[in-house]
């Protein structure tokens, strides 16, 4: 893990970091290369908000972390920049969470392959997770949801080892802060 605060005044648009070239992303500098992602969240206070055609969420102070793939353009940077952009038009689900909760860490792993489901699945299985919304980020796959409720923050540590004694072949995680 590495402070992004630490070195983003010295890099112009783009930059290199342990040899991935970075993009910037919010206050965030992330690859600008394809790969699974965890925007990991944190509501200080409760309210009940639209989510599109999905419904209602209502949201609870706490924790939560959301799992998406970041493949086309741009990659990581790209995405997750839109998803922390302050003004934008809601788009997917987790937009409509980002305009009230503040992105505090992302973890992600540089991959084509998409691996959001796996890492929903492993999500699950961390104690404490709840799911806050059935359907959440789950246009596109059977998952029941890739949000999920923590009311204290999960760990990456264990997070990380729980996806290599999972999934098998999978790459490193790294984790950001955006504080």
């Amino acid at each position: 893990m590495y402070s992004v605060k630490r070195w983003v005044s010295d890099m112009g648009e783009t930059s290199r970091y342990d040899g991935l070239t970075m993009g910037e992303a919010g206050n965030l500098w992330l690859p600008l290369l394809p790969g699974t992602y965890a925007l990991v969240l944190t509501a200080s206070r409760g309210l009940e908000i639209s989510v599109g055609r999905l419904g209602r969420l209502t949201v609870q102070p706490g924790c939560y972390v959301y799992v998406g793939s970041a493949l086309g353009p741009g990659g990581l940077a790209r995405r997750v920049g839109r998803h922390a952009a302050a003004e934008k038009k809601c788009r997917w689900h987790i937009d409509y969470l980002t305009t009230l909760a503040t992105l505090d860490e992302v973890w992600y792993t540089v991959d084509k392959a998409r691996r959001e489901c796996q890492w929903a699945g492993v999500l699950k299985q961390v104690r404490g997770a709840t799911v806050p919304l059935e359907g959440f980020g789950t246009s596109d796959c059977r998952c029941r949801s890739h949000l999920f409720f923590f009311r204290k923050r999960p760990s990456p540590r264990v997070f990380r080892q729980q996806v290599r004694h999972s999934i098998g072949g999978h790459g490193p995680i790294r984790a950001v802060r955006s504080r």
